[in-house]
């Protein structure tokens, strides 16, 4: 691992929150993503995130990383700056898909918290028993899947209906 992380710390609670740049950085929502997709099986995925800056470098790691997930050729749906509400209702209307999204809030110090949230087919943060625990121990074995070939590369495509903005 590049860049090492406290997985334990980190990884949690539903996804992965911490402050930038001592607990967490872009490279863990590559890393997330692209676990995710495979813990999930996912060939379809809705992102979001809320429109902060530090929010849109990790949204786009996030999306790279969910696209180079060994054989998945996930196809990931750009909702762009969407509310949580919106997400839902989003991965919803394809059919129950997973999601993911990215939210910047201020510490009580004033330090940034990233924080991204995995979403279960059935639209609840992901647990440990729903695949989160595998996430972390991918992640701290630096077991991180990446394409198996060319072909197994996802995309990334506009939601559908989204007027970006």
């Amino acid at each position: 691992m590049l860049n090492p992380i406290d997985v334990d710390a980190v990884v949690r609670d539903g996804g992965a929150s911490g402050r930038v740049p001592e607990q967490i950085h872009s490279g863990v929502a590559w890393w997330l993503a692209s676990c995710f997709v495979v813990v999930t099986r996912a060939n379809q995925l809705v992102v979001a995130h809320d429109g902060h800056e530090a929010s849109s470098e990790f949204f786009d790691r996030m999306c790279r990383g969910a696209i180079n997930a060994r054989h998945y050729a996930c196809k990931v749906y750009d909702h762009g700056i969407a509310k949580e509400d919106e997400l839902l209702t989003a991965m919803t209307a394809l059919g129950g898909v997973p999601g993911m999204r990215v939210k910047t809030d201020s510490g009580d110090d004033g330090a940034q918290v990233v924080t991204i949230t995995l979403y279960g087919k059935e639209g609840k943060p992901l647990t440990d028993e729903s695949g989160l625990i595998l996430i972390r121990q991918m992640i701290s074995e630096d077991q991180v899947p990446i394409p198996v070939n060319e072909h197994a590369r996802g995309t990334i495509e506009p939601y559908p209906g989204v007027m970006w903005r």
